[in-house]
């Protein structure tokens, strides 16, 4: 490994400082945020407008601050990427955020979500145990995959035809992209926010993310209540992230690219089922 120049910036660091601007503006808006009682006085209101209240920092993001500070593991995803999510989860938490793939960043987009719901679909058990162990906090599920990579232009084609591309609950689908077999908790839930950051994808007889692009696409247009959907789809230098995302989450949707991430925003197609799978 070569070492580090003079001008080299260490991720981690940068990580870390994005975490702790995070929990700033977090404390800030805590203890700025309630306004003096009627009945406190000119000179207690102040008092209290010069000294914020005293907030404890919740114990996920304590947790998550030293596990970032005190670990040589940097997630996978650079800052500027990270920042491309983060920007949205600013605006949109807490709020329902589903997760392909379970890894060093997870404690991280659970942190960044406090208080909201966020949920990880990993393929690995023993990954899961390990992780969940170590932070039980967070919340993952087993997923199995029936696809492989090496069946990814094949799936292209069958995924074109008409009957994947209405609008239908995807427990029942019979489009073979579709996940039909995930944990419930995928199906209940209407997600804000979905990243797909999974499964394996970088060899023939991987899993490949062909169903989860396209399941996440479908959920985020059958969602029941008003509304867009972030979609997030990470490592689009790859055929299979490339192709599928551009297909089945739609150029008109995407709103943002930043290195080897998409960001898409996609309406609830369910009030208007004559609306075209992708925008005109």
């Amino acid at each position: 490994m070569k070492a580090k120049g003079p001008n080299t910036i260490n991720p981690k660091l940068l990580l870390l400082g994005f975490l702790l601007a995070f929990l700033l503006l977090y404390l800030l808006a805590s203890g700025y945020s309630s306004s003096p009682t009627p009945e406190t006085t000119s000179v207690e209101a102040s008092a209290a407008t010069r000294v914020p209240a005293c907030t404890k920092i919740p114990p996920s993001l304590g947790e998550t601050i030293i596990h970032y500070a005190t670990s040589n593991i940097t997630p996978q995803q650079t800052l500027r990427e990270i920042s491309v999510t983060a920007k949205v989860l600013e605006r949109k938490s807490p709020c329902n955020f589903l997760v392909f793939g379970l890894g060093h960043d997870s404690l991280m987009w659970s942190a960044l979500n406090h208080g909201g719901r966020t949920v990880f679909l990993e393929e690995d058990k023993k990954w899961i145990e390990s992780v969940t162990q170590k932070f039980p906090t967070l919340e993952a599920y087993h997923v199995s995959y029936d696809t492989k990579v090496s069946q990814a232009d094949e799936l292209l084609e069958s995924g074109k035809s008409t009957g994947c591309m209405v609008l239908e609950d995807t427990k029942f689908s019979r489009c073979p992209l579709a996940l039909t077999k995930l944990p419930d908790v995928f199906y209940e839930v209407d997600w804000d926010l979905i990243m797909v950051d999974a499964p394996t994808g970088y060899f023939p007889q991987a899993p490949g993310r062909m169903g989860a692009i396209y399941t996440a696409g479908m959920a985020a247009r059958g969602r029941r209540r008003e509304g867009d959907t972030d979609v997030f789809v990470h490592d689009v230098d790859r055929a299979v992230e490339d192709k599928f995302s551009k297909t089945f989450l739609c150029q008109g949707y995407l709103k943002e690219e930043e290195g080897r991430i998409r960001h898409f925003t996609i309406p609830s197609h369910r009030a208007n089922p004559e609306i075209s799978f992708c925008p005109s």
